[in-house]
């Protein structure tokens, strides 16, 4: 029974992350929102010359790459997210759809819808990167042990099965959980990281000007086609980049830069350069140059290291994903779910079971169908790239309208990033036969239930509407007759105006009413914390009747019996034994009334009917609700 309007006054998650401190959040960051793009070094370069558009190994591709790298690096996650878009929260949550539901409130009804399509989709995207992630990941740690010994190849798809599954049954504990234990192990990683670069770097220190941008313009000019088709790999260095935003709200932005800037960003760096020096002694490293930058007796436990590392890298995208399907939920994209939220000081740290055992199942699937990383590398990327350019679409609108940069600043920087997304996003079109449509696949079956959601929530409610009774009516005639007992009857309903179905229904089948009667809206606000002053608000109808608000930010946890028991101004305190909560269960009809396609509106019919209750997302006691049923034609 929720709805969708703007706040006034919101409570933000900052106090909490700054009591907490920057440097143990910082270093939590690091096991959830770095896992993916800390990882990448284990397979991105080795892509790049050896993968399905493989590059010879020469000083100049070397140096090239290393260069497109660094200056994606910094153009795309520094300058774009760190820098821009993370300021763009929402009261301190990031994510694509919190950046919507940001934006829409500063937009006429024209630009917000356009604005909503953006971030649905975005999300959409997202959700396939989900899947991915951690396939891509694990695989390309435990392919490792080929190196130590090529006879343990066969045990590689059922370890990595078997650590999929631990990391997914592990997500009921919670994300403070998890960030405390894989903190310290990424902070490990990373400083693993940089040693191996700098050894090799301390060999070969000339390829310390692979930073210097000229010889990345080198190689695109020097065969231009082969270097677009190497941006497809080359952008693998990044991909994570996007759960920096959506991850935001666990950790806030002050720690989240701080990790970036002074430990995740030069590691990475040292050891992509490392890997350079590597391959510009040794060509054949290409096979692998992450692990054979060890010597050969620490290459067994850098396996172990790095197999760790990309358990915890799945982390960041599955916590991302728990934040913006919650978001979804609450902006009404998708219909009920069951949310546990696993700290009681900490804001954002959720978990769905529905999302999580979904994405078991479709990355168990992935692993089984792809096997290698080399394989899901084709379909990588093409979701991530959506994203990533949808995001900067999306953040100008902040930029342009809602901080009011000056536009001789504003539009070149939002033309760079554009031209970097749109680069690195028809490179990775190339590979849709290769794999890239699974993410496609999966983004439109997303966008699909998405959209469809709210359009149909949207047509259920203009019926109901139309079919309502107004309540000034309904109190000075049918009420007025009627038989009045004891107790308070809340009758919960969508529409802040008009009767709702279920008192229609209530008062024509049981031939009363109780004396005092809510007619109780939930507002789901655009921001992610309302504050506890501006919760409530009552209106008396007269007659023993009163409207009720409820307001909740689209990050906050709902508990209606908690909030009724503090309203004061609508006669005695409510006492849950003495009062009953009535519910509208709308089956509905498919129908050729414009709106939806009818195949739509069977979608729709089935997500409604394996939504979870109205009693148990509102908190309702089980012993005091009445469902009352109804027809409506969508």
């Amino acid at each position: 029974m929720a709805t969708n309007d703007a706040a006034t006054s919101t409570q933000t998650p900052g106090t909490v992350h700054a009591k907490q401190g920057t440097l143990p959040l910082a270093i939590g960051a690091m096991g959830i929102v770095f896992g993916d793009i800390g990882t990448s070094p284990l397979y991105a370069l080795k892509e790049v010359f050896v993968g399905h558009h493989p590059l010879t190994v020469d000083a100049l591709r070397v140096f090239g790459v290393l260069s497109l790298v660094f200056w994606t690096m910094m153009i795309v996650v520094t300058l774009k997210y760190v820098s821009i878009v993370m300021r763009a929260d929402n009261r301190g949550e990031g994510g694509s759809m919190a950046l919507y539901a940001l934006i829409s409130r500063q937009l006429g009804d024209g630009r917000s819808r356009f604005m909503a399509l953006m971030g649905v989709l975005a999300t959409a995207l997202f959700f396939g990167d989900c899947i991915i992630t951690p396939a891509i990941s694990v695989l390309s740690a435990v392919e490792g042990l080929t190196i130590v010994d090529a006879r343990l190849g066969s045990i590689m798809l059922p370890l990595a099965l078997a650590l999929i599954v631990g990391l997914f049954l592990f997500q009921s504990r919670g994300t403070a959980k998890v960030g405390a234990l894989f903190g310290p192990i990424m902070l490990a990683y990373f400083g693993t990281l940089a040693v191996l670069g700098i050894l090799q770097i301390a060999a070969n220190p000339t390829i310390l000007g692979a930073l210097n941008p000229v010889h990345g313009a080198q190689f695109m000019t020097e065969n231009p086609g082969l270097a677009f088709l190497a941006l497809g790999s080359i952008v693998l260095a990044v991909t994570g980049a996007e759960a920096l935003y959506a991850d935001m709200g666990h950790f806030g932005a002050r720690p989240i830069r701080a990790a970036w800037l002074f430990a995740v960003f030069p590691a990475l760096m040292l050891n992509y350069l490392g890997q350079g020096a590597l391959l510009l002694s040794e060509p054949a490293a290409a096979a692998n140059p992450f692990y054979l930058m060890a010597p050969e007796d620490l290459r067994l436990p850098l396996v172990i290291l790095a197999t760790l590392a990309t358990v915890i890298a799945s982390q960041s995208v599955i916590s991302g994903a728990f934040s913006v399907a919650q978001q979804a939920i609450q902006l009404g994209f998708l219909p009920r779910m069951k949310i546990v939220h696993t700290s009681a000081s900490t804001f954002g740290q959720i978990y769905i079971p529905a999302v999580n055992w979904t994405l078991l199942v479709l990355v168990s699937l992935l692993v089984l169908g792809f096997r290698t990383s080399s394989n899901l590398a084709a379909a990588y990327g093409i979701a991530v790239t959506g994203t990533m350019l949808i995001t900067t679409f999306m953040i100008a609108v902040p930029i342009l309208r809602i901080w009011k940069w000056n536009k001789w600043l504003a539009w070149p920087l939002i033309v760079l990033l554009a031209v970097v997304d749109i680069a690195y996003f028809a490179s990775n079109i190339i590979k849709i036969p290769d794999g890239g449509w699974f993410p496609l696949l999966v983004g439109l079956i997303t966008f699909t239930g998405l959209t469809t959601w709210a359009r149909g929530r949207t047509l259920m409610q203009e019926r109901l509407r139309d079919s309502s009774m107004p309540m000034d009516v309904f109190i000075k005639s049918a009420a007025a007759a009627a038989t009045r007992v004891a107790g308070t009857a809340v009758f919960m309903t969508t529409s802040p105006v008009g009767v709702p179905q279920a008192l229609l229904h209530n008062l024509k089948h049981n031939k009363i009413l109780h004396e005092r009667i809510m007619i109780l809206t939930v507002v789901i606000d655009e921001v992610p914390y309302v504050s506890d002053e501006d919760r409530i608000g009552v209106r008396d109808l007269g007659g023993g009747f009163y409207r009720v608000l409820v307001r909740y930010g689209f990050m906050q946890e709902i508990d209606i019996p908690a909030e009724l028991k503090k309203i004061e101004n609508c006669g005695p305190r409510l006492k849950m034994m003495e009062t009953s909560f009535f519910l509208s269960r709308q089956t509905l009809l498919a129908s050729d009334k414009p709106g939806m396609a009818i195949w739509r509106e069977h979608l729709f019919s089935w997500m409604m009917r394996n939504a979870e209750s109205a009693m148990d997302f509102f908190k309702l006691p089980t012993n005091r609700v009445v469902e009352l049923g109804s027809q409506v034609e969508i």
